[in-house]
């Protein structure tokens, strides 16, 4: 495997060594001092180049990075949909364990350029990149939420809720874990963004998809966390909902508790009685509420 050294090098001689790259920014965590260094982390690179096309028309140029295992053009594919942003990427593995992500940006839009907090420039041909500030985690940590902000939250955490129980009871496996695992989660790591941000000042980020979670919520809410997620069976996958909402609850209460902004229970009781009571109505019953 070649040494970040060595990567650098390659990368930072490529655009020393052509015309076309005007500029080099890197982005994410390998200048991110808070995350944990390990061998799975990727260069994210941008080239701000002044002719895109001229290295699209021809791709064998990436070849010099070294022997790929697998590559993926965004841009150049039909799925998943293309951003069509102007951009191109090189998305590459290599058969040596490294990975590069290398975004070509067209130096004529660079009025369009969105800086993202976690850059730092390492080549810059045309001065045209001063202005940007030195890295910082700032865009990615929680913002303190308002009143209305909260609500909405539970409530769709409540409301998908029932997408849920609706599925397990048709024992519709695949739909019910598509929403607990894709659609539910969103509001609940929303909520446990807030609650971690009240206990360390929105100072902390907890990761892509909570990657962190594990050093930065109590024992107790990290093993709760842990139990919402489940396997096919579904009695498990019961289990599952009911812990995950309970998690939530406890972690909305936290958040209300902490901004004064009270927790309005009333929904959050009529939706668990619901759930307790589909999980309990007969598969072949033909009246939700029979009298």
């Amino acid at each position: 495997m070649r040494t970040e050294k060595q990567m650098l090098e390659l990368i930072m001689g490529t655009a020393k060594n052509s015309e076309r790259i005007r500029a080099v920014i890197m982005n994410g965590s390998k200048i991110n001092p808070e995350a944990p260094k390990d061998i799975f982390q990727d260069y994210d690179i941008l080239y701000v180049v002044s002719d895109i096309e001229h290295f699209t028309k021809d791709h064998s140029w990436i070849d010099l990075f070294g022997e790929i295992m697998i590559m993926q053009m965004p841009e150049d594919m039909i799925y998943p949909p293309p951003k069509k942003d102007g951009s191109f990427s090189y998305l590459m593995q290599f058969s040596d364990g490294n990975r590069l992500d290398l975004t070509l940006y067209q130096l004529s839009t660079i009025h369009q350029f969105k800086h993202e907090s976690l850059s730092q420039v390492l080549l810059d041909k045309d001065l045209a990149f001063q202005y940007l500030e030195s890295p910082s985690n700032k865009d990615h940590l929680p913002i303190k939420p308002s009143r209305k902000e909260f609500i909405d939250c539970c409530n769709e955490f409540w409301w998908v809720s029932t997408y849920v129980a609706k599925g397990l009871w048709r024992k519709e496996i695949t739909y019910a874990k598509h929403i607990h695992e894709q659609v539910l989660r969103e509001p609940l790591f929303k909520m446990l963004d807030w609650h971690i941000g009240d206990t360390t000042g929105y100072t902390v980020s907890s990761g892509k998809y909570g990657k962190y979670y594990s050093k930065l919520l109590s024992p107790e809410y990290w093993q709760m966390l842990k139990g919402s997620y489940s396997g096919s069976d579904i009695e498990e996958a019961w289990d599952a909902l009911f812990v995950i909402a309970n998690l939530f609850r406890k972690a909305a209460i936290s958040v209300a508790n902490a901004n004064q902004f009270g927790y309005l229970k009333a929904e959050d009781e009529k939706v668990m009685a619901h759930l307790k009571y589909v999980r309990g109505l007969p598969s072949d019953a033909l009246d939700m509420y029979p009298s």
